[in-house]
């Protein structure tokens, strides 16, 4: 189902790996290290939700479909 691959995997390459990327590419004890871990602490949790929420609300809306 394409709503399951946009919500799940597209966010997980459009949004979750790039935080990833630049999380892995600062110096955690630098001031910009704790600002970025704070923006992906918060980005990347928002995000992982909606990969979470997305393929289960796909789930749910193929069931009834079926029914």
């Amino acid at each position: 189902d394409s709503s399951s691959r946009a919500g799940g995997s597209g966010v997980t390459s459009a949004l979750n790996v790039p935080l990833n990327d630049r999380l892995a590419a600062v110096e955690p004890a630098s001031p910009e290290g704790a600002e970025l871990w704070h923006h992906y602490l918060v980005a990347w949790t928002r995000w992982n939700t909606v990969r979470t929420v997305a393929p289960s609300v796909s789930l749910v809306l193929f069931v009834l479909a079926m029914v």
